[in-house]
């Protein structure tokens, strides 16, 4: 007989669905920077799924994501989906995508780049490519390698 993990539908709030598995606490990391998260969260981790082998998912109860907060997540869970639960329905679901252009969510892994200096000029990068999500800086043209690590 198999066990099924259940968990409690959010009346309000979040669901961050088709996440890389692992990848839920560094998902959480981006939602907590600049917030008091009091409000009851559940994060199930390494569930198996049929588009990819497994993942993990994120539910807040009584929280909609800023559009910064999604354009990182979109940058680490390029595959994610986002469902805005209102009155235990979704009301809307989003696929997150990179934007073509980044500006200000990570930083240049070239510490010469004019944007790692004390000038006042804010990180900018091109989406090269998708899949894999590559990233180019349009100061240095450096790619970034490590999305994750770089994130502001």
């Amino acid at each position: 007989m198999v066990k099924e993990l259940k968990v409690k539908p959010i009346e309000n709030g979040t669901v961050i669905d088709h996440i890389p598995a692992g990848m839920a606490f560094r998902v959480i990391d981006i939602i907590a920077a600049g917030r008091d998260l009091k409000k009851p969260m559940s994060i199930v981790m390494n569930v198996e799924s049929s588009g990819i082998v497994k993942k993990d998912i994120v539910k807040m109860e009584d929280l909609e994501l800023r559009k910064r907060e999604v354009d990182k997540i979109a940058l680490i869970a390029p595959d994610a989906t986002i469902n805005i639960i209102r009155g235990f329905e979704v009301v809307e679901k989003m696929t997150v995508k990179p934007p073509k252009r980044v500006t200000g969510i990570v930083k240049c892994s070239n510490p010469n780049c004019i944007s790692n200096q004390k000038e006042p000029v804010v990180p900018e990068f091109d989406v090269s490519s998708t899949s894999p999500l590559k990233l180019r800086c349009i100061y240095c043209e450096r790619d970034l390698l490590d999305i994750m690590r770089n994130l502001v």
